[in-house]
C-alpha cells in the first residue's frame, strides 16, 4: 500500500487542495532527497505566499532548506535577486560553493569583504556586514531585491557584531522578504514580534525536535554509561541513570579519600594522558578513540576548549600509534589535500607544519580551531564531509553553523575559559555542541559522550542536557558610522525613531511593561499602607521621617579622637529627640501600630523609587545613547547645524560614512588630522593592523622600542594623541570610550609588507599562521577603506599596502 492510499479520503482531499495552492513548494519537494519536516513545510508555505519567516530549530534539523526555499521562488522570476547572508566568510566560502554546484557559477556571487566573485548576479551570498554597507551606500545592488536570508540570525545576540543584524533587519525596504534561520532560543515569539512590527508579514516557526534522536552518555573511567534512565516508566521525565549515580558517586568518594591516587608507575607515564587531581582515572584520548572505534561511534568530534589542547590532543593521539583509515582513504587525503594546498609556496610548508599535519590526515585525525591556516581548515572540513577523518578535535568555533555533522560529539569538560575565568558552558552551548551529533540520512542516533572528571554531578549534566534553549537578547548601540549615515540620510529626528524601532528598545518596552506593573501594584500598597498609618493627632509620616532619621543617626559611629565630631551629633540628637516628643503623634496610643506600617510604607517605597528609575533609564535608552554620540559628533566636527537649525554632515561626517569597524571616529581622525601622512606602504600595514588588532587577554604588552622606526613611531604617537582626546570626549558624554592602541603585531605586519618570509613574521608575532592570515585580512579590509576615503597621497600608499599585504597564505582563497 503506499502512502497515499494509506490515507483517508478527507486526508487526500487536504493534500490534494495544499498541492493546488502551493505548486511551486511542490516542484521543491520533488526534487529533494528526503520529504521535508513539517515545520520546513510550513515556512516554505509562508514564503510562497508572500511572508517573511523566522524559522528557530536545532542545529541540524535542516533550517536551510527553507533557504534554499527561497532561492528556488526568486529564479521563478528573470529579474529577482537573493542575497543570502551568513556571519562568518568561512560559512559565506562553503554556502557559495553549493549554491554553484545547484545553479550554476553565472547565477551565484560571493562577497566577503577581501572577496568579491560576480558581483551581479542573481543569488550573492556574502557576510553580513557587506549588506549593511550595501544599504547605506544605498548600492546599485539592490534593485530587484526579493529575498534575503539572514542564517545563523542569533548572531545578533553577538555584543561587538550583533548591531549589525538589527541594522540590516531595520534598513532592508519593506518589500524584501525575509527568511530568518535561528538556533532555538526561548524567546522566538518576541523576537518574531520584533520581526513583525518592523517588517511587517511574519510568521515565526518553531521546532525543538532532532531529525536525527541523541543518546547522551558519561564515560565514567572505561565504561560508557547513558546520562538518562532507559527504563520506560523514566524515559519521558529525563530521570538521571541511577547506575550513572552510583558509578560517580564511587568514583567520588574514592578521589576524595585518596584511594585513586597513581602509583609510581602511572606518574612516569603521566605524559601519555590529561593531567590534574582525580584524572587519572580518566582514559588517555588514544584509548577513547579506540573505544568509540570498537563500539562504531565515530567518526566524532572532540571539543576542547583551547586551542593548544586541540593540537595537544592530535600530537598525542598520534604519539600512540593510533590510525583510523585504509589504503584507499589514505590515497584520496592526499590528493585532495595536495590539490587544495598546491598554491602554497614549498618554502612555507615546512613552516606551517605541512608534513606533520598531512601525518595525521592519513591517519584520520586532525584538529580544527581558529589558529588553524585558512586552506588547512578548509581541507579538514571537506574531509569530514566526505567522512575520510574519524576523529577532529576542535574548539567551540566548529559548532557555528559549518556544516560538519558527527555520528558522535565527545565533550572532555563542562567548562571553559572566557578571557577572566572557568566559567562553565551555557545550556545554550551545550545544545549548540551536541547539535553535531547525529548526520541526516547516515546515523539513526546521534551520540554525546560526557568524560567523567573528579567532582562531576550528574544532576547539574542532566540539568544542562535537559534545557534545549537560551534567551536571545539584543546588543544593539548606536555607532558613529551608523549616526553619520541615518542622518544623512533621514535626518536626526527621523533617525532617533528609527533607533527606537530596534530590537535592543523593543526588548526594553516589554520590561518596562512589566516593571511598569509592579510599580501600579506597589501604589496601590503604599496607598494602603499609608492609609493604615494615618493618626488622628497629627501627619504620622513626618513623624515616622523623624523616628527613621534618629536610628539612623544613633547607628552612626565616630572615632574617639574626634571630640568635635561626637559633641556636633550629640547635639542634632538632642534636637531631634525633643522635635520628636513636640510632635502630636508622640503621645498617640497606637503610635507604635502606626510605626510598624510606617516602616513597611517606608521599605516599599524605596523599592519603587529604584523600580520607577529604572523605568526612566529605560524608555527611549537606545535614542538617548544615540544623542550623545551625536553631540559627541557635533563637537568634533563632523557634524553641524545648518540655517535652520537642523544637524546635517559637513565634508568630515561624509568621509565618517564610509569608514566601518570599532574605531571608526579614530580613522576619521587620523585622517583628517593629517597624522598618517608620509607613512609608506609597510609603515601604513602596521598602522592600520594598530587600529584592528585586538590582543589576547594573556598577551604581554609591546615596547615602543620593539616598533618599525622613522615615521612610522611619529605617526603612532599622533594617533594615541588623538585617541586619548576622543577618549576624554566620550567619557565627557558619558560614552564607554575604547581601549588603547595594540601594537604587538605591528612590526610583524611591517616585515610582512616588506615581503619578509613567513617564518620570520610568524617568529615575530608570535601567533598561529591562522590568527596572523585573520588579522591580516583585517588590516587589508581597514586599507581598502583607506583606499577609498582618503585623500591623495594616503589613498595611493594605502593601495600600495594593501597589495603588499596580500601575498602568500593572506592571498589564499578557495574560491578565486
Amino acid at each position: 500500500m503506499t502512502g497515499t492510499e494509506a490515507l483517508s479520503p478527507a486526508e487526500r482531499y487536504a493534500a490534494s487542495r495544499s498541492r493546488s495552492s502551493t505548486p511551486r513548494l511542490q516542484a521543491f519537494r520533488d526534487r529533494q532527497r528526503f520529504d521535508l519536516d513539517p515545520f520546513q513545510l510550513a515556512a516554505c508555505e509562508s514564503l510562497e505566499a508572500g511572508r517573511s519567516v523566522l524559522v528557530a530549530a536545532p542545529t541540524g534539523a535542516g533550517k536551510t532548506i527553507v533557504a534554499e526555499f527561497a532561492v528556488f521562488l526568486a529564479m521563478f522570476d528573470a529579474r529577482a535577486k537573493v542575497f543570502y547572508t551568513t556571519p562568518m566568510k568561512a560559512l559565506s566560502n562553503q554556502k557559495f560553493h553549493e549554491l554553484v554546484e545547484e545553479y550554476g557559477p553565472e547565477e551565484v556571487g560571493l562577497l566577503t569583504g577581501d572577496t568579491s566573485v560576480n558581483s551581479s548576479a542573481r543569488i550573492v551570498v556574502m557576510t553580513t556586514e557587506v549588506l549593511r554597507n550595501m544599504l547605506y551606500a544605498d548600492s546599485d545592488l539592490l534593485p530587484d531585491l526579493r529575498f534575503v536570508v539572514m542564517d545563523e540570525v542569533h548572531y545578533l545576540a553577538d555584543r561587538f557584531r550583533g548591531a549589525v543584524w538589527e541594522e540590516v533587519i531595520i534598513h532592508l525596504p519593506r518589500q524584501v522578504r525575509m527568511v530568518s534561520l535561528s538556533a532555538t532560543v526561548s524567546n522566538a515569539e518576541e523576537f518574531g514580534d520584533w520581526l513583525q512590527a518592523v517588517r511587517g508579514d511574519t510568521d515565526v516557526i518553531v521546532s525543538e525536535e532532532r531529525p536525527v534522536p541523541l543518546d547522551q552518555h558519561v564515560l565514567v573511567r572505561t565504561k560508557l554509561v547513558d546520562l538518562f534512565d532507559t527504563d520506560p516508566a523514566h524515559v519521558s521525565a529525563n530521570r538521571v541513570n541511577p547506575e550513572l549515580i552510583r558509578l560517580t558517586n564511587a568514583a567520588n568518594r574514592a578521589d576524595r579519600t585518596g584511594r585513586g591516587h597513581p602509583s609510581a608507575r602511572d606518574r612516569r607515564h603521566r605524559g601519555r594522558g590529561p593531567q590534574g587531581p582525580g584524572r587519572f582515572e580518566r582514559m588517555d584520548r588514544p584509548d577513547v578513540v579506540r573505544l568509540l572505534e570498537s563500539k562504531r561511534l565515530l567518526p566524532a568530534i572532540f571539543f576542547i576548549f583551547s586551542r593548544a589542547g586541540c593540537d595537544a590532543a592530535v600530537r598525542q593521539v598520534l604519539r600512540a600509534g593510533v590510525s583510523l583509515t585504509e589504503r584507499h582513504e589514505r590515497d584520496e587525503i592526499r590528493a585532495i589535500a595536495e590539490e587544495r594546498c598546491r598554491t602554497l609556496l614549498d618554502e612555507d610548508l615546512a613552516v606551517l607544519g605541512y608534513w606533520e599535519w598531512l601525518d595525521g590526515l592519513q591517519r584520520g585525525v586532525a584538529a580544527h580551531h581558529a589558529g588553524l591556516l585558512p586552506a588547512f581548515k578548509e581541507v579538514v572540513e571537506e574531509l569530514f564531509q566526505r567522512k575520510l577523518l574519524k576523529a577532529v578535535f576542535a574548539t567551540e568555533t566548529l559548532a557555528l553553523g559549518i556544516n560538519m555533522p558527527a555520528r558522535t560529539v565527545v565533550l572532555e569538560k563542562l567548562e571553559k575559559f572566557n578571557g577572566e575565568a572557568r566559567v562553565p558552558i551555557t545550556p545554550g552551548e551545550y545544545t549548540q555542541l551536541t547539535g553535531r551529533a547525529g548526520r541526516r540520512g547516515i546515523d539513526v542516533e546521534g551520540h554525546s559522550v560526557i568524560q567523567w572528571m573528579s567532582g562531576l554531578d550528574p544532576q547539574a549534566v542532566a540539568a544542562l542536557a535537559s534545557r534545549r534553549s537560551y534567551p536571545l537578547n539584543s546588543s544593539f548601540k548606536p555607532t558613529y558610522n551608523m549616526a553619520v549615515n541615518l542622518i544623512e540620510q533621514f535626518g536626526r529626528e527621523r533617525a532617533r525613531r528609527i533607533l527606537e524601532s530596534s530590537f535592543a528598545q523593543f526588548q526594553a518596552d516589554r520590561s518596562v511593561v512589566d516593571l511598569a506593573r509592579k510599580v501600579r501594584e506597589m501604589e496601590q500598597s503604599l496607598s494602603g499602607y499609608e492609609e493604615a498609618m494615618q493618626c488622628h493627632l497629627g501627619d504620622f509620616r513626618e513623624y515616622a521621617a523623624m523616628r527613621r532619621e534618629l536610628s539612623d543617626l544613633e547607628r552612626q559611629s565616630v572615632p574617639a579622637d574626634r571630640r568635635g565630631e561626637r559633641e556636633r551629633r550629640q547635639r542634632q540628637l538632642t534636637s531631634l529627640r525633643k522635635r520628636m516628643r513636640q510632635h502630636p503623634c508622640h503621645s498617640c496610643a497606637d503610635r507604635e501600630a502606626h510605626a510598624r506600617w510606617a516602616e513597611r510604607w517606608w521599605r516599599l517605597k524605596r523599592e519603587h523609587d529604584r523600580l520607577s528609575s529604572q523605568i526612566k533609564g529605560r524608555t527611549g535608552a537606545v535614542a538617548k545613547v544615540f544623542d550623545r554620540v551625536v553631540d559627541v559628533l557635533l563637537e568634533g566636527g563632523y557634524l553641524e547645524r545648518d540655517q535652520h537649525g537642523r544637524i546635517v554632515l559637513n565634508e568630515h561626517g561624509r568621509a565618517l560614512r564610509r569608514i566601518y569597524g570599532e574605531r571608526d571616529l579614530l580613522v576619521a581622525e587620523s585622517l583628517r588630522r593629517g597624522a598618517w601622512d608620509g607613512l609608506d606602504a609597510p609603515s601604513l600595514a602596521a598602522m592600520a593592523t594598530a587600529i584592528v588588532y585586538e590582543p589576547r587577554r594573556d598577551e604581554g604588552s609591546q615596547h615602543d622600542a620593539d616598533l618599525p622606526r622613522g615615521r612610522f613611531r611619529e605617526a603612532l604617537d599622533e594617533t594615541r594623541d588623538l585617541w586619548a582626546r576622543l577618549d576624554d570626549l566620550e567619557h565627557d558624554h558619558k560614552l564607554p570610550g575604547s581601549e588603547p592602541l595594540a601594537t604587538g603585531l605591528c612590526l610583524a605586519m611591517h616585515r610582512w609588507a616588506k615581503g619578509g618570509r613567513l617564518d620570520e613574521v610568524l617568529r615575530e608575532a608570535d601567533l598561529p599562521a591562522g590568527d596572523f592570515v585573520r588579522w591580516a585580512k583585517q588590516t587589508i579590509d581597514l586599507l581598502d577603506q583607506l583606499s577609498v576615503v582618503a585623500q591623495t597621497p594616503v589613498d595611493r600608499v594605502a593601495r600600495q599596502a594593501l597589495e603588499a599585504v596580500r601575498r602568500g597564505v593572506v592571498a589564499y582563497s578557495s574560491v578565486a
